[in-house]
């Protein structure tokens, strides 16, 4: 059934108490079931699986990844099951919509993990305690929530902005509950049957899963702690390496201390399905310039050296140091560079943010706005938003040693940034948070330079409450598309918040900070050759470079940067004159250089297989381009889940539970 929509020329002419009563008479669904208990617990248990698969991927990718249609199809497939069987009744179409808002929330409660939070600890070589940052996630992302819904009558109910994502997830919705529900079970079966196959051949690679089988249910004999007796390694060309007696090497550097391996990971082929062949293509490029060229230039050179080990030997390079000492830099240029000039490069999406927000109001009669019962009460923001952010400033100086006074301050710099976020994913489904974040990380910076945890933690805020107002509002579109009451999806979004902060926190522990053998957890693990944790690394170098200068650099990383920086805005500014036509990203050039090689391979991979199956199947309404067009989300969602989730439980098997 189509959804119903105001033209143009009714959005451009109406008055927002028009479209308020249109919307109430034609589009507002009553009291049909919303969020009842069973899609409160359904999402907030979706949400908590989905958030450790983010977690998981955005430590080896560097991003999170949106799981709301994922959601929606799990939820659908698992009532229209239980429906069939007699066991529950079918989600109504309002309830899976405030269980997607429940589990999308769950799911953004990750980046601060992967970023902010991460590189904290690693500059300043302190564990944050679990509980202060449960705290403050939870404080941070709820701050979001009371920012966005002052925006929320203006760019939704008034302005009718598009919001592609939230769009295309009502589209989804209505779809699958008024169209013919066997699409939906289709795609959901799709999704079950990649997550199958990508969970069996990740368990016989996990070394954890192995040594569970072989030791514990199998009895065979040996021992578990050297190992288990056989498992696939993830790395294949290791096979290589175990026969062979040449080893390449580039520029006299063994490519296996460039980091320049090749391994099977399907979580990775899932990802580059979704990213696509532009963006693969572009961080092989990075990786490819660094890794094949650079990096091994700069070994010869003497400004990438090996550490002398307690023998006196110098000890092998591997890619982390090689980021570190050299490569970062460069990375980073190209990284806040081709962010910031895709955000200024849009000047009418950053106007168009606050003419439509502070544009003159209607006035509303009393007594006639028919949505005050269903609404969020603005009193809620005014009053909510200087409470949190003030308990977030106060969290900030407590826990991490931020000025007090300069976290208070950035809250409008921090409100004005959610600003520009929500209205870029209004219109073009892009948050660019991590171009806003590096606007308060060096603004706090330059006012307090040596102080890492001040511009970490504003920036921290920055992302969070701007990534949670945008996304709350690409989450409402689909409610107001078929709808849904925004009271219920805004308590939906808290809940997730909350299953997010409750599913990840221990996760992290468990994943990047295990115990050793005498009980004490180290900053040493929390990035590695499985988890490479990009983004923390981009966010410890800004707050380096902020804190010692360009002088503590190497002179060839100081050039390497200027050309990249120029790189960048020749790149950005081709690709905004050709509107989108250039192939080449500068951001992802310049992530292609602190992800691990390995990782962009298959990524690489996953892109250009899906991309060869999109060109070979591109008839509509022909079986090829139903499974690998139609479904390439669920494929790829089926991927990524199945592998991470295996992932999750192989790490915990080695590290934390005392099996052996």
């Amino acid at each position: 059934m189509a959804i119903h929509q105001l033209n143009e020329e009714q959005i451009r002419t109406w008055t927002r108490e028009q479209k308020d009563h249109w919307w109430f008479t034609n589009i507002f669904r009553g009291n049909m079931p919303q969020l009842t208990l069973r899609s409160g617990i359904t999402g907030f248990v979706l949400g908590g699986i989905l958030a450790s698969t983010n977690l998981y991927v955005g430590a080896k990718t560097g991003s999170t990844l949106g799981v709301g249609l994922t959601s929606v199809i799990l939820a659908f497939a698992l009532f229209r099951v239980m429906s069939r069987m007699g066991l529950a009744k079918d989600f109504t179409i309002l309830e899976n919509n405030a269980m997607q808002s429940i589990a999308t929330a769950a799911g953004y409660m990750t980046s601060p993990f992967i970023s902010s939070l991460a590189a904290y600890m690693l500059v300043t070589g302190n564990i944050v305690p679990w509980w202060q940052m449960l705290l403050w996630n939870v404080v941070i992302s709820i701050t979001g929530v009371l920012v966005a819904f002052p925006m929320k009558r203006r760019f939704i109910n008034e302005d009718q902005l598009p919001f592609p994502e939230g769009r295309a997830c009502g589209v989804v919705l209505d779809t699958l509950y008024t169209g013919e529900g066997a699409s939906g079970l289709f795609k959901a079966k799709v999704l079950a049957v990649a997550a199958v196959l990508a969970a069996g051949m990740q368990m016989v690679m996990g070394e954890g899963w192995m040594k569970l089988i072989q030791f514990k249910l199998l009895r065979l004999s040996g021992n578990p702690k050297e190992g288990a007796l056989w498992h696939f390694n993830e790395m294949v060309d290791q096979y290589y390496y175990n026969i062979a007696t040449w080893v390449p090497k580039i520029m006299g550097t063994d490519i296996r201390e460039l980091g320049l391996r090749v391994s099977f990971d399907l979580s990775m082929i899932g990802v580059g399905g979704l990213m696509g062949i532009r963006i693969a293509t572009s961080m092989l490029i990075g990786m490819i310039i660094n890794y094949v060229w650079l990096a091994p230039w700069m070994i010869q050179l003497g400004d990438i050296t090996r550490k002398v080990g307690p023998d006196g030997t110098l000890l092998p390079l591997n890619r982390g140091e090689i980021v570190n000492q050299w490569s970062l830099w460069w990375a980073i240029a190209m990284m806040v560079v081709g962010s910031m000039v895709g955000l200024f490069g849009k000047p009418k999406m950053i106007i168009s943010a606050f003419t439509g927000l502070f544009k003159k109001k209607e006035k509303v009669k009393k007594g006639h706005d028919v949505l005050k019962h269903i609404e969020v009460p603005l009193w809620i923001s005014f009053v909510g938003v200087p409470l949190f952010a003030l308990l977030g400033a106060s969290m900030a100086h407590w826990f991490f040693g931020a000025s007090w006074v300069l976290s208070l301050v950035a809250v409008p710099l921090i409100c004005v940034l959610s600003i520009i976020a929500t209205n870029s994913m209004a219109l073009t489904s892009w948050t660019p948070v991590g171009a806003l974040s590096k606007i308060t990380q060096f603004t706090m910076g330059a006012l307090q330079p040596h102080n890492a945890a001040t511009n970490l933690t504003t920036a921290g805020m920055t992302a969070e409450v701007a990534g949670n107002a945008a996304n709350l509002l690409s989450d409402i579109k689909p409610g107001y598309m078929l709808g849904a009451k925004p009271r219920q999806q805004a308590i939906g979004h808290v809940i997730g918040i909350t299953a997010g902060a409750l599913a990840s926190t221990p996760l992290f522990f468990a994943l990047f900070l295990p115990k050793n053998s005498e009980g004490v957890r180290s900053i040493s693990t929390l990035v590695s050759d499985t988890f490479g944790m990009p983004a923390a690394l981009q966010w410890k170098g800004v707050a380096d470079l902020i804190a010692k200068g360009l002088s503590s650099l190497p002179t060839t990383a100081v050039i390497a940067m200027v050309i990249a920086a120029v790189a960048a805005l020749l790149f950005e500014v081709i690709r905004i004159v050709t509107k989108n036509k250039f192939p080449l990203s500068a951001v992802s050039i310049g992530l292609g250089v602190v992800l691990p090689p390995n990782a962009t391979i298959c990524m690489w991979c996953g892109a250009l297989f899906f991309e060869i199956m999109r060109r070979k199947y591109k008839t509509p309404n022909t079986k090829g381009n139903t499974i690998w067009v139609e479904c390439l989300e669920p494929i790829c969602a089926g991927l990524i889940t199945g592998a991470a989730l295996i992932g999750i439980g192989d790490a915990l098997i080695q590290n934390v539970l005392p099996i052996w």
